[in-house]
């Protein structure tokens, strides 16, 4: 019952400022320059911020663990080429696939996984270093996918390369991702003042980028993608889980490290997919409908995983 409760009050609140936002566009609160206005505020600045400190504030050199840092990172670029070769064979429409492959795929590591971690543990645990191993790769393929299968694209060859590379160095998300880990390394501590200010910036990153996901959320537009938004909701909150967790069962994992692999399979996907879907023209629509639907069913199924676990004492 406390687990159940947890992942209530994990999830729950993030899908009511969801509906806050939708909320307050429909009483006009909400206007509709505001939406694209923030979304580059929240992509550009709020999002690296947030990320880099995460990062930054980590101990590295001690929780180094090659092995499990291993697995997170092979896990995922199989989960994501499968995924990506499945979307290809069988959708139609070019622009969704891309925004279709990183919802199902991409979850919010950054904000939901050091909550369960520290709710279980008392810490963070392992879960930046689940960050480390895997967030780059995601941000790598979700620039690559949204280079692709963005509206527009006419370009080829190595035209085409010198783009996806420009735009993996450019990404804003990268870029805080690289910063924060030789400060990391380093252990460089920050000046109060500057701490403050850059912990303020990114405490109000995901509440504000939930807004945008409802204030931008049309139903009518949603229903229409309702087949893709479920099939990459079940791939993301019951597939991967169910394929990768035993094998990480099977490879000793557990505790600390089995936790960030759950939140890395399970956890509902990342707000930040749609913000860059928006901001790269590719199906924005798709991608706001697979984040709210993997955010409200999200509460169930890694309450599920988590009991299933702990009833086989793996954490």
């Amino acid at each position: 019952m406390e687990n159940f409760l947890f992942s209530l009050n994990a999830t729950v609140p993030v899908f009511l400022i969801i509906f806050l936002g939708w909320f307050l566009k429909e009483k006009k609160i909400i206007s509709k320059e505001f939406v694209p206005t923030t979304n580059d505020l929240v992509f550009k600045i709020l999002l690296p911020v947030q990320l880099f400190m995460d990062i930054s504030s980590t101990d590295i050199k001690s929780m180094v663990n090659p092995k499990f840092m291993i697995f997170c990172f092979v896990s995922t670029v199989v989960c994501v080429m499968l995924i990506w070769l499945l979307a290809v064979i069988f959708i139609k429409e070019k622009r969704s696939i891309g925004s279709f492959v990183q919802g199902a795929y991409r979850g919010s590591a950054a904000i939901l996984g050091v909550a369960f971690s520290q709710n279980m543990y008392g810490n963070s645990g392992m879960v930046p270093m689940m960050i480390i191993a895997s967030v780059p790769f995601y941000n790598v393929m979700a620039v690559t996918l949204y280079t692709i299968y963005g509206e527009g694209q006419t370009l080829h060859g190595k035209q085409f390369i010198k783009k996806v590379l420009l735009g993996i160095a450019k990404n804003p998300i990268i870029i805080g991702i690289v910063c924060g880990i030789p400060f990391a390394l380093l252990n460089v501590h920050f000046p109060t003042m500057i701490n403050k200010t850059l912990s303020n910036l990114a405490g109000i990153t995901a509440p504000l980028a939930l807004l945008i996901v409802g204030a931008d959320f049309e139903g009518a537009k949603a229903i229409k993608k309702l087949n893709l938004t479920v099939v990459a909701t079940v791939i993301k909150l019951v597939v991967q889980p169910a394929i990768m967790l035993p094998i990480a069962v099977l490879l000793g994992f557990r505790n600390e490290e089995l936790v960030a692999i759950v939140i890395m399979l399970s956890a509902p996907t990342t707000v930040a997919s749609y913000i860059m879907a928006r901001s790269m023209k590719n199906d924005e629509v798709l991608s706001c409908s697979i984040v709210v639907l993997t955010t409200l069913f999200s509460s169930i199924t890694i309450t599920a995983i988590i009991y299933i676990l702990k009833s086989l004492q793996y954490i």
